[in-house]
C-alpha cells in the first residue's frame, strides 16, 4: 500500500513537469533550486551527488570507474609528517607579528653598516622561542598521531569477495561499498546504511555517546522494501545502486535514495544511516554499506578542532604593544637626529670615525641600529610566557577539589585555554532552568484527572524523606541499585567480545578525557532509573477510584456520592494508559536487553469477548465525550464495571444469558487479574502505608483452564516491576511511565508494531502502535496513534507543553451536559496547572483523539506521501502532524519536580554582591519560572516585579514605556529618600528592587530593531531580568544584544542542546554535564558537572586568572622599558652611535633567561587574596571590576616607574664613577647588577604571596646570572669583539664601591614603589584590607574552635587514662588549664 502511495506521487510529479521534480527523480537530473536554497551553504551539501555500488557486486567495472574519488577510511588529525614538519611549523609561527619582526631585525643584523652585535647573538631569542614553540607542537601532534593510529587499526569485520565470507579488516581498509557486519556493543567504523538486522522487525539500536554525549538508545531502521527483506544481505545478492547528497556535517540528516534492478526507488532518510563512532546496543548482528569514510563521515565533518577566543586581556595587551612600538620609534628617531648633529658638530675626532658618510645618511644608519639595540622594547617571550602561566593555571583550576564532583567522579574540563582571566571580568550572566539551576531528574509529584486534582502527599513527604537522606549522605558517593547502574549490554545467546571503548572521533582527546566520558555514562543513564524516579507512592483516593475497576462487584453500601462516575473511570483509564505508552522509552532487564512483544502471547480470546461485550451494551468506556449520552455520563461505577466485566473471570467472557447468569453468581466473590502486581483493595494498602506489596485477598470461585493458560503464559514472559529497565530519550518520559507503573498500568515491552501494556483490572494486552509523532520544537507535542485493544478504534494519545494542548483541546459537539462537564474540566485543569506553576512544578497535559475509520484512513494517505516523499520531507510530515492533533479532548495534566541543585541560591546571591547580573532564558512557563526565581534567591519578597506580556508590537512598545517609567518614578523616590538622610531603606538602591519577567511572544517584539532600544534601557535599570517561552534562537540575540550594545562582558551556561547558540555567542561559555547528553558540553569553553562550582570557578579563581596575568603584564613592559632605558640613557654619552655599555651576551640573556623565570611563577601561584576570603566577600569580584589592574593608565604608570627607576639606575654608578678611568664593560657590570637586583625585587613587593617556591626562583636567577657573567670573564676572551671582557666582573666584584653603589641604586630606585605601597594600605581602606580583616578574624575564630576542641578531648580523655595512671592526673590538669 505504501508502495502504491508513493508511486502515485511520483507519478504526479513527473507529469506536473520539470517545475515539480526533485533532483532524485533523475539519474542525469541538476538539484532542486529550493534545496539549494535551503543549503546553500557548500559544507552542508555539494553540488553534485554521490553514486554507491556494491565493491564486490554485479557493477564492478562502474564501482571502479566512481569510488577512486572517494576517500579512505582512514583518519589523520596530525597536522604534519617527518618531511613537513619544519617547513608547515615555522611557517605557522611565522603567521605571528612578533615572530616576523625578530626574524626581521635578525636580519637586519647581517646589514654591515647597522651591524649592533655579532650575527649569532641575534639570533638567539628567536631561536630559542621557535624551538620551544616547536618541541611543543611536536608532543601535540605525536599525540594525535598515537590516537589516529589506534583507531584506524580497530579491528571490524568486512566481506571479502575471494573468500566469500566476513573477514577482520582494520578501520583504515574499510572502503565505500564495503559490506560491514557489526555485532552487539561494537563501535560503527563509518558512515553506513542499514540493510540487515537480526531483529525480527528490522530493527537496530545505537548508542550516540561519542558523537553527542547522549547515551539514550536511538532507533535506527532498515532500508524499506528491499528484495531480501529479512536475510542477511551479501553483495553477491544486492543489485541495488544508493544515489545519496554529497558529505556533509548535519548530523540530522540524511537523503537519498536506493533503485533496485527493478527499477524501483525507495527513499533514504536519517533513520536508515548508522553514524561513524557509534555504538550498536541491543542488537546481535546489523549488516551495512559503507556510504561516507574517514573524514568524509558526518563524525569527522563536525570536527572543528579546539576553540578560539581572544580575551579581552589580550586585545588589551596588542594596543600596548603597539604603543610600546611607538615609543622605540621615537626612542630610535632621537637617538638618529643626535647621532646626525653629533657628527656635524664633531670636528677634530680623537678617535676613528667615518668622515666620508654625511651625517643624515649616519643617522638613518643609527635608526635601525637603535632598532636592533633596543628590541628588548617589544617583549617576544611575554606571548610564551603568557600561554605558559594560562596552561599552569588551567592546571590548578583542573585539579581544584571544590570543583570535582564524587558523585559522577568529574571535574572541571578547560576547553579553551587562552580565555581564563575574562572568568574574572563578567558582568552578565545568562543561564538557562532545566538542569542547570535545576537537577533535570524529573520526579512525579501530582496530577490532574478529569477536572480533580489527586496531591499525593504521601509522595511529597517520600520526596522530602529522599532529600533529607541526600544531605546526610553529601560528600560521599552516591551507590545505586544494580538494577539501574547502567544499561543492559548484554545479547542473549552472543558473545561480545570487543569492548565498548570510547573512540573519540570528533577531537584527538587525551586518554584521561576518554576516560571521564565513558565513567561520565553510567551517572546519566542511572538518573533516569533513580529511587526517586521509580518508587511513587500512589494516592489514595485514586487508587481507590482505580478499586472499582479492578474489583466492581463490591457491597452496595459503598456507592455513595463520591463514587466515580463511568465517565471519570474512563478518564482515569485513558490518562494512565497514555502516561505508559505515549513515549518513546525502550523496556529491558538485566536479563534481556530489550523486551519485545510476544506474538502470540496476547489474550486474543479474552480481548474478542471483551469487544463483544462492549457492544452488546452499546458502550464504550474509551470513546470520545460526544459519543456519551447523559444517562452514560451519570451511570454508577457498579454499572459501569458489571458492564465491563460479565464474569467473575477477567480475560474469559462469554455473551451467552448462561454466561452471564454465572457471572452474576461469581460475582459474590472478588475477582483475580493477570497482573501479579496489580491486586484489588490497593486502597487501604497504601493508607496502611505499604505500598510495596499488594496481596490480593479476594479470590475467584471458579477457574477457567484457558485463562490460566493465558495468565501462565503471560507471567512466564514478563518480569516483575523492580527488574524493569526503562530507557527513556529524556527524564520526563522516565518519570511519567513510573508514575503509570505505580497505579499498575505498566509498560511491559515495545516492538515496531505493539506495546505490551498491563492495564489494572484487565492484564497484559497488546496495544497495536500505528504511528509515533516524535516531540519537537516547533509542535512542543509529541502524539502516538494506536488501535485500542479494547474498542479496536484508532485513539490518538498526545502529551505536551499546557500552551499548546489547551489550544487545541475542543469542547465536544452533541449533549448540552457534556459540554459543561467538559467546560468544567477544562476550567479546573487550567486552575490546578496554574496551581503546579506556582509550585516551580514542570507542567504537562495529557489528551485524547478517538478517530473515525474514514477520518484515519484519509490521514494515513497524506501521512504515507509525506513519509515517503524526498524533497520537504520535514514540512509535509509537520503538517501531517498539526493536521491529526486536532479536536483533542483534555484527560488531565501532571506536575513533575525538578528540584534545585545544591547551593544554587547560595550561589547566585554571591553573584549578585559579585555585581554580576544574572538572568534566566527559559522555555518554561512563567509561573514555573517565576517560582524557581524565588526559590533560588534570584528574587526576594521585597523585590517588585515587572511583567511584560503582550501580542502585538504596538502593545509591547506601549508596556515598555510604562514599566520605563513606573522604574524611573521609583528611582527619583529613592534619590529622594537619600537626599532626605534616609539611607537604610535605600541601601541597594532601586537597581536590586527590580526583576522584569518577559515572555517569548514579547520577547520576539522586543528584540526588533525599533523596540531593542527600550528593552535595553529597561532591562538595564532592573536586578535580574527572566525570559520565559524563550526558544534557542531568542537566548542567543538576548546574549548577543547585552553584549555588544553595553559592551560587557558575557558568560552563558546551560547543559542542553538548546542553550548551545547562547553558549557559542557569549564571550565565556559554560556547559554542565547534566541529563541532556554533552551538546552544551562540546561547544563550551568550560565544562562543569554543577551550578555551584560557578561561585569558586568566577569569584576565585577567575578573581585570581585576571589579577595573576594583569600584574604579569604589567610587570613585562616594566623591566623591559626599564631596562631598554639604561641602553636608551648611555647613547647620550657616546655620540648616540648605537654602542652598549656591556657584552651583547648578557644583553641578550638578561630578558631571556636571568628574568624570564620569575614571573612566570608569579602568574601561576600569586594570590592576592585567600579563597575563602574571596568566597565569604564576593564584592572583591566587584572591587576587581572596577579597579581594573591593567588598564590604559596603569600602563602608563608602570612606564613612568620604569623610566624613573632606570634613571636611578643608570645614573647613580654615572656619577659614582664619574672621573674614574674605569672602562665601559666596568662601568655597565654594576648597572647590569642594579638592574637585575631591582626587577627582582620590584616583583618581590608587588607580590602577594611568597612561598619556597618563588625564594628558590629568585635566588636560582640570580644565581644564574652572576655565574653566568663570571665564567664569561674567566674563560671567554674573544666572544665580544672589538671588546676584551675577560676579568672585568671578577675585578669589579673584588672592590667594595660595586657593593655600594649596588646596594645604594637599588634602594633608592625601590623607595618610592614602598612608599606608594605603605600609604596606600595606610590611607585606602579598600576591600582587599577588610578581607585581610576579616581572614584574621576567621583565624581568631578557628584558633579558639581548636583550644575548645582541645580541651574537651582532654577533658573526655582523662578518666580512662588516670583509671590506668593515677599518677597522670594533675599533670593533665595542668595542661588543661
Amino acid at each position: 500500500m505504501e508502495r502504491l502511495h508513493w508511486v502515485q506521487h511520483r507519478c504526479r510529479q513527473l507529469l506536473a513537469g520539470d517545475s515539480g521534480r526533485g533532483w532524485y527523480s533523475a539519474s542525469d537530473g541538476l538539484p532542486n533550486k529550493s534545496f539549494l536554497d535551503c543549503h546553500s551553504s557548500p559544507q552542508r551539501c555539494g553540488g553534485k551527488r554521490r553514486m554507491v555500488l556494491a565493491c564486490h557486486g554485479p557493477h564492478q567495472q562502474e564501482y571502479q570507474a566512481i569510488s577512486k574519488d572517494y576517500k579512505s577510511n582512514a583518519i589523520h588529525t596530525t597536522k604534519y609528517s617527518l618531511l613537513t614538519f619544519i617547513p608547515m611549523n615555522l611557517f605557522q609561527q611565522f603567521y605571528r607579528a612578533a615572530n616576523l619582526y625578530f626574524l626581521f631585525l635578525a636580519l637586519l643584523n647581517w646589514v654591515p653598516v647597522v651591524e649592533a652585535f655579532q650575527k649569532e647573538i641575534t639570533m638567539i631569542p628567536l631561536l630559542v622561542v621557535l624551538t620551544v614553540i616547536a618541541i611543543k607542537d611536536a608532543l601535540e601532534d605525536y599525540r594525535r598521531y598515537l590516537f589516529d593510529k589506534k583507531v584506524n587499526n580497530n579491528v571490524v569485520q568486512v566481506y571479502c569477495g575471494k573468500q566469500k565470507a566476513y573477514i577482520e579488516q582494520c578501520w583504515k581498509d574499510v572502503r565505500v561499498g564495503d559490506f560491514v557486519r557489526l555485532s552487539c556493543n561494537e563501535i560503527i567504523p563509518a558512515d553506513m546504511l542499514l540493510l540487515y538486522s537480526s531483529d525480527p522487525h528490522g530493527v537496530c539500536y545505537i548508542e550516540t555517546a561519542n558523537l553527542d554525549g547522549e547515551t539514550n538508545l536511538k532507533q535506527r531502521q532498515v532500508v524499506s522494501d528491499l528484495p531480501l527483506q529479512g536475510v542477511e544481505v551479501t553483495p553477491e545478492s544486492f543489485h541495488s545502486r544508493i544515489e545519496c547528497e554529497n558529505p556533509n556535517n548535519d548530523l540530522s540528516r540524511f537523503r537519498g535514495y536506493m533503485e533496485h534492478s527493478s527499477g524501483v526507488r525507495v527513499g533514504l532518510h536519517n533513520s536508515n544511516l548508522l553514524l561513524r563512532s557509534c555504538t550498536i546496543r541491543n542488537t546481535e548482528t546489523v549488516v551495512g554499506i559503507v556510504v561516507y569514510a574517514g573524514h568524509e563521515t558526518k563524525a569527522m565533518m563536525n570536527n572543528s578542532g579546539p576553540r578560539y577566543k581572544r580575551s579581552q586581556l589580550e586585545k588589551r595587551l596588542n594596543a600596548d604593544v603597539l604603543w610600546c612600538v611607538l615609543l622605540l620609534i621615537v626612542m630610535c628617531l632621537t637617538a638618529a637626529i643626535g647621532h646626525g648633529l653629533w657628527m656635524k658638530q664633531l670636528k677634530h675626532p680623537i678617535f676613528l670615525v667615518d668622515g666620508e658618510t654625511s651625517p643624515a645618511l649616519a643617522g638613518f644608519y643609527v635608526f635601525w641600529t637603535m632598532i636592533i639595540v633596543l628590541q628588548v622594547l617589544i617583549p617576544i617571550s611575554l606571548y610564551v610566557s603568557i600561554e605558559i602561566v594560562k596552561l599552569g593555571q588551567i592546571y590548578f583550576i583542573h585539579n581544584d577539589l571544590a570543583l570535582y564532583n564524587e558523585q559522577l567522579d568529574s571535574r572541571i574540563q578547560c576547553r579553551a585555554l587562552n580565555i581564563t582571566e575574562d572568568l574574572g571580568q563578567i558582568q552578565y550572566l545568562f543561564s538557562d532552568k532545566t538542569g542547570t539551576l535545576t537537577e533535570n531528574k524529573m520526579v512525579f509529584r501530582r496530577c490532574n484527572i478529569y477536572g480533580i486534582e489527586y496531591p499525593h502527599e504521601e509522595n511529597a513527604r517520600r520526596l522530602e524523606v529522599y532529600e533529607a537522606e541526600k544531605n546526610e549522605a553529601a560528600g560521599h558517593s552516591v551507590t545505586l541499585k544494580s538494577g539501574c547502574s547502567g544499561k543492559s549490554l548484554s545479547c542473549r545467546s552472543l558473545s561480545c567480545n570487543r569492548s565498548s571503548v570510547s573512540l573519540h572521533t570528533l577531537t584527538a582527546e587525551s586518554e584521561e578525557e576518554e576516560d571521564r566520558l565513558s565513567n561520565h555514562i553510567q551517572p546519566m543513564t542511572s538518573a533516569f532509573c533513580s529511587r526517586m524516579a521509580k518508587e511513587v507512592v500512589p494516592d489514595p483516593e485514586l487508587v481507590r477510584k482505580l478499586n472499582w475497576l479492578c474489583s466492581p462487584l463490591l457491597p452496595m453500601s459503598g456507592i455513595s456520592s463520591e463514587t466515580p462516575s463511568s465517565l471519570e473511570l474512563t478518564y482515569i483509564t485513558d490518562f494512565f494508559l497514555a502516561l505508559a505508552i505515549c513515549n518513546s522509552v525502550v523496556v529491558s532487564s538485566p536479563s534481556q536487553p530489550r523486551h519485545v512483544v510476544p506474538e502470540a502471547r496476547t489474550p486474543l480470546k479474552s480481548l474478542e469477548e471483551i469487544k463483544l461485550i462492549f457492544q452488546r451494551f452499546s458502550f464504550s468506556p474509551f470513546s470520545a465525550l460526544s459519543t456519551l449520552s447523559p444517562h452514560q455520563i451519570r451511570g454508577s461505577p457498579r454499572s459501569f464495571t458489571s458492564r465491563l466485566f460479565a464474569r467473575g473471570k477477567i480475560g474469559s467472557f462469554s455473551t451467552s444469558p448462561n454466561s452471564t447468569a454465572e457471572g452474576s453468581e461469581a460475582g459474590q466473590h472478588n475477582l483475580e487479574t493477570s497482573n501479579p502486581r496489580c491486586k484489588p483493595d490497593v486502597s487501604a494498602r497504601v493508607e496502611e502505608g505499604d505500598t510495596e506489596k499488594v496481596v490480593d485477598d479476594l479470590k475467584s470461585s471458579q477457574t477457567d483452564p484457558d485463562v490460566e493458560d493465558i495468565t501462565r503464559d503471560v507471567d512466564t514472559e514478563s518480569y516483575t516491576d523492580d527488574e524493569l529497565l526503562y530507557e527513556a530519550e529524556s527524564p520526563d518520559e522516565a518519570a511519567l511511565v513510573y508514575a503509570a507503573r505505580a497505579y499498575c498500568c505498566t509498560l511491559r515491552a515495545r516492538s515496531v508494531e505493539s506495546l505490551l501494556v498491563d492495564l489494572p483490572g484487565i492484564g497484559s494486552l497488546a496495544v497495536q502502535l500505528l504511528h509515533i509523532l516524535p516531540f519537537d520544537s516547533t509542535r512542543k507535542r509529541m502524539s502516538v496513534v494506536v488501535r485500542h485493544p479494547l474498542t479496536g478504534e484508532v485513539v490518538v494519545y498526545t502529551k505536551g507543553a499546557d500552551s499548546v494542548i489547551m489550544d487545541l483541546a475542543e469542547a465536544p459537539k452533541g449533549a448540552e451536559q457534556a459540554q459543561e462537564i467538559y467546560s468544567h474540566i477544562r476550567e479546573q485543569t487550567q486552575k490546578h496547572l496554574d496551581s503546579y506553576a506556582r509550585e516551580g512544578l514542570r507542567t504537562l497535559c495529557i489528551a485524547k483523539k478517538v478517530m473515525e475509520e474514514e477520518e484515519y484512513e484519509l490521514w494515513l494517505k497524506r501521512q504515507l506521501l509525506a513519509e515517503s516523499s524526498i524533497e520537504n520531507r520535514e514540512e509535509l510530515l509537520l503538517e501531517s502532524a498539526q493536521r491529526l492533533e486536532t479536536n483533542l479532548t483534555l484527560l488531565g495534566s501532571t506536575g513533575i519536580v525538578d528540584r534545585l541543585q545544591e547551593e544554587v541560591p547560595e550561589t547566585i546571591e554571591a553573584l549578585q554582591r559579585a555585581d554580576i547580573k544574572v538572568w534566566v532564558l527559559t522555555g518554561d512557563k512563567q509561573e514555573t519560572a517565576i517560582n524557581i526565581a524565588y526559590a533560588c534567591k534570584l528574587l526576594r519578597p521585597n523585590d517588585q516585579l515587572l511583567t511584560a506580556n503582550c501580542g502585538s508590537k504596538d502593545a509591547c512598545a506601549a508596556i515598555l514605556e510604562e514599566l520605563k517609567l513606573e522604574v524611573q518614578h521609583a528611582e527619583n523616590g529613592v534619590t529622594e529618600q537619600t537626599a532626605a538622610g534616609n539611607r537604610e531603606d535605600s541601601s541597594s538602591g532601586c537597581v536590586s528592587g527590580f526583576v522584569l519577567v518577559i515572555d517569548g511572544r514579547t520577547l520576539d517584539w522586543a528584540l526588533q530593531e525599533e523596540l531593542k532600544t527600550d528593552f535595553l534601557e529597561l532591562s538595564c535599570r532592573c536586578k535580574a531580568v527572566i525570559c520565559c517561552r524563550s526558544t534557542p534562537l531568542q537566548k542567543s540575540q538576548v546574549v548577543r544584544l547585552i553584549r555588544d550594545q553595553l559592551n560587557v562582558m558575557t558568560l552563558a551556561v546551560g547543559d542542553g542542546a538548546n542553550d548551545v547558540s547562547m553558549i557559542q555567542v557569549a564571550d565565556v561559555g559554560i556547559g554542565i554535564s547534566g541529563q541532556e547528553g554533552m551538546q552544551a558540553v562540546m561547544s563550551s569553553d568550560f565544562a562543569i558537572s554543577r551550578f555551584k562550582h560557578l561561585s569558586k570557578l568566577l569569584l576565585v579563581h577567575g578573581h585570581w586568572c585576571y589579577s595573576r596575568l594583569a600584574n604579569m603584564i604589567l610587570y613585562f613592559f616594566y623591566k623591559n622599558v626599564m631596562y631598554v632605558n639604561l641602553l636608551f640613557w648611555y647613547q647620550f654619552f657616546c655620540g648616540f652611535s648605537g654602542s652598549v655599555m656591556t657584552n651583547s651576551w648578557v644583553l641578550i640573556f638578561f630578558n631571556l633567561f636571568f628574568t624570564s623565570v620569575p614571573p612566570l611563577i608569579y602568574g601561576v601561584l600569586d594570590r592576592d587574596t585567600p579563597a575563602d576570603t574571596l568566597m565569604q566577600l564576593p564584592e572583591l569580584y566587584q572591587a576587581t571590576q572596577t579597579s581594573k589592574v591593567y588598564v590604559t593608565f596603569m600602563f602608563w604608570i608602570t612606564v613612568l616607574d620604569a623610566f624613573y627607576q632606570s634613571l636611578v639606575c643608570f645614573f647613580m654608578p654615572y656619577f659614582a664613577y664619574a672621573g674614574s678611568d674605569i672602562g665601559e664593560l666596568s662601568f655597565g657590570f654594576p648597572i647590569n647588577t642594579s638592574a637585575l637586583l631591582i626587577i627582582l625585587l620590584h616583583q618581590v613587593i608587588e607580590s602577594h604571596t611568597l612561598t619556597w617556591i618563588h625564594a628558590l626562583v629568585l635566588v636560582l636567577s640570580g644565581g644564574f646570572y652572576f655565574g653566568f657573567v663570571l665564567l664569561f670573564s674567566v674563560c671567554c676572551v674573544t666572544c665580544s669583539p672589538p671588546t676584551n671582557p675577560v676579568g672585568v666582573e671578577t675585578l669589579q666584584m673584588s672592590q667594595p664601591l660595586f657593593y655600594i653603589v649596588c646596594v645604594l641604586t637599588t634602594v633608592t630606585a625601590l623607595l618610592p614603589r614602598l612608599l606608594f605601597r605603605a600609604l596606600h594600605g595606610s590611607l585606602h581602606t579598600s576591600a582587599v584590607r577588610k578581607a585581610a580583616q576579616v581572614d584574621k578574624v576567621e583565624s581568631e575564630k578557628y584558633c579558639r574552635r581548636m583550644r575548645r576542641w582541645n580541651v574537651s578531648h582532654s577533658r573526655a580523655n582523662r578518666l580512662p587514662v588516670n583509671a590506668d595512671n593515677p599518677s597522670l592526673e594533675t599533670s593533665t590538669g595542668l595542661v588543661v588549664s
